[in-house]
């Protein structure tokens, strides 16, 4: 949810998989120079500034704040969310989202770069669906638009067994309430399903069957991953009713045809439903304070499709609920800190930071022919589980049409790592940075997810890891974690008003699974509690 910070030249992982989940070999890193339409210094005409009252504002509109919204709009109060993006609605056949194989401006938040896949292009600033957030050894990867990271996330929706849950999160969280109650919830909103049968036996699939057939050769455990998503679409693509989005794997910034069930089609379209919560797109926050009577003021630019600030608003509220992810969620909460905006914030705020360790290769088979075109969003999985002090999942993922060629496809690791990064805040550029360490995660990814990789991989392949190139999250975690900033419904910690509901709560890694769940259960336990315990007292 943060906006500019100032910078006009900066590196970006360029090349096709790079921004769509793996850096493709042969991609290059460019050094960024914004067109002169997103110049810093170009002139602006003056905007007015009002001021508005709420009675509860979320910022962000992703898997915690979606559940924020939904949760007390059903409680009879009335919401306020906050999107930096724009809305993307999908149908059959819609162009919505871009083609990972032929990106465009839509790809990109509108500090846009102009090199892409080594090339200078003019790309003009929009408010496009991700962002990239540039620290010490490490680039994060956030997404921007109704619906956060559910718009761009290739689907994986898994649940952690209890021993590794009950290793990584603080014992206050009862996984069997988890397990019971909140992770079934979620998976009810999200309409999980695995790919049928149907599907993955035709021909677009061959890399799916193939990598199942490798992990099952090397005695690997195998499982179909749950995925949001209504399969008939992509059966209904193979059948010529639809151009093909999701079984040419061209779905990894958004599915054109719609049928993945994303936080803007489930849990934000029926609080919009309720009449009591009002979404605010393009809305850009910038600040953070606490007011001498102990409410909340939120400084917001209200901006246009190329990043021009159209009017700036401060809103004032009892209730803020921060739902802008790890990496917004702990700037802005690291740098109303550091500023005297906030007061005696939690010691531990901007500590924690985790990747969930994850690890992206190109796999390429000169054996192996996976075709032409690569089903997708994600059928298998190798959930090595065994023990929680290592556990690991890996999972092929579909590449776009690509010039690569048909023996490479991609492979995606993450697991329990236990290195931490943590934020501080630079006065010269006003601004939270990340900070990570040099080797971060280096004992989960040499000793176990690594070979875990290149035994399935085997002995012919070429294995090309893309972290190496350019080490990025697409899942970061933590900056405001649960137990240590925040108590176990998400109150920040001697902030009366104030919660945290996003993957800033998350201790680091997400139990060797992809987070959306754990976030979105963790959101909506919180949400009960605060909806029997705070409606009424304190919002």
């Amino acid at each position: 949810m943060l906006g500019h910070n100032g910078f006009t030249r900066r590196k970006f992982i360029s090349g096709t998989a790079a921004v769509t989940g793996a850096v493709a070999a042969g991609a290059t890193i460019g050094t960024i120079t914004p067109t002169a339409t997103a110049r810093a210094d170009s002139p602006r005409p003056r905007v007015r500034t009002t001021r508005e009252e709420h009675r509860v504002v979320v910022i962000g509109s992703g898997f915690g704040g979606g559940v924020a919204a939904l949760r007390l709009a059903q409680a009879g109060v009335r919401v306020l969310v906050l999107e930096r993006g724009r809305r993307w609605r999908t149908g059959p056949n819609a162009e919505t989202f871009p083609h990972p194989s032929n990106p465009d401006k839509r790809m990109l938040w509108y500090q846009s770069p102009s090199q892409i896949l080594g090339k200078p292009v003019s790309v003009e600033p929009y408010v496009g669906l991700l962002e990239t957030v540039v620290g010490d050894n490490m680039t994060g990867i956030c997404a921007a638009g109704v619906g956060g990271g559910s718009l761009v996330y290739q689907g994986m929706t898994l649940e952690p067994t209890r021993e590794i849950f009950e290793t990584h999160f603080p014992a206050g969280l009862d996984w069997s309430e988890m397990h019971r109650v909140h992770y079934p919830r979620v998976a009810r909103m999200l309409h999980l399903a695995t790919a049928p049968n149907e599907l993955i036996r035709s021909k677009n699939y061959a890399a799916a069957r193939y990598f199942a057939d490798r992990v099952r050769a090397n005695g690997l455990p195998l499982a179909k991953i749950p995925m949001p998503i209504d399969w008939n679409f992509a059966l209904a693509e193979l059948q010529g009713k639809m151009r093909p989005s999701y079984t040419n794997g061209d779905g990894q910034l958004g599915v054109n045809n719609g049928g993945k069930f994303s936080v803007d089609v489930t849990y934000i379209a029926q609080a919009e439903a309720t009449g009591l919560v009002s979404l605010r797109t393009q809305h850009n926050v910038t600040e953070v304070h606490r007011t001498p009577k102990g409410q909340w003021e939120i400084h917001v630019d209200k901006i246009s499709d190329t990043g021009r600030v159209l009017a700036k608003q401060i809103l004032t509220t009892p209730t803020l609920i921060m739902g802008a992810g790890s990496l917004n969620t702990s700037r802005l909460l690291v740098r109303a800190a550091a500023l005297g905006h906030i007061t005696d914030l939690p010691d531990g705020l901007g500590q924690g930071w985790g990747t969930n360790a994850d690890r992206i290769y190109v796999w390429t088979d000169p054996t192996a022919d996976f075709g032409p075109a690569q089903g997708g969003p994600v059928v298998y999985g190798s959930k090595n589980w065994a023990d929680p002090h290592s556990a690991h999942t890996v999972i092929q993922a579909s590449m776009p049409p690509n010039p690569m060629g048909r023996n490479s496809t991609m492979l995606v690791g993450y697991g329990v790592s236990d290195s931490r990064g943590h934020f501080t805040y630079d006065s010269a550029a006003d601004r939270a940075r990340l900070h990570w360490p040099k080797n971060g995660d280096q004992r989960i990814q040499n000793r176990h997810i690594g070979p875990a990789v290149r035994r399935i991989a085997g002995p012919q392949s070429t294995l090309t890891d893309t972290n190496a190139a350019v080490n990025s999250t697409w899942h970061p975690l933590g900056g405001a974690n649960v137990g240590t900033v925040c108590d176990l419904d998400g109150r920040v910690k001697g902030q009366r008003g104030l919660y945290v509901v996003d993957g800033a709560l998350m201790p680091g890694n997400s139990a060797a699974c992809n987070p959306s769940m754990t976030i979105a259960a963790l959101a909506e336990r919180a949400l009960d509690r605060i909806v029997a315990n705070d409606v009424g007292a304190r919002i």
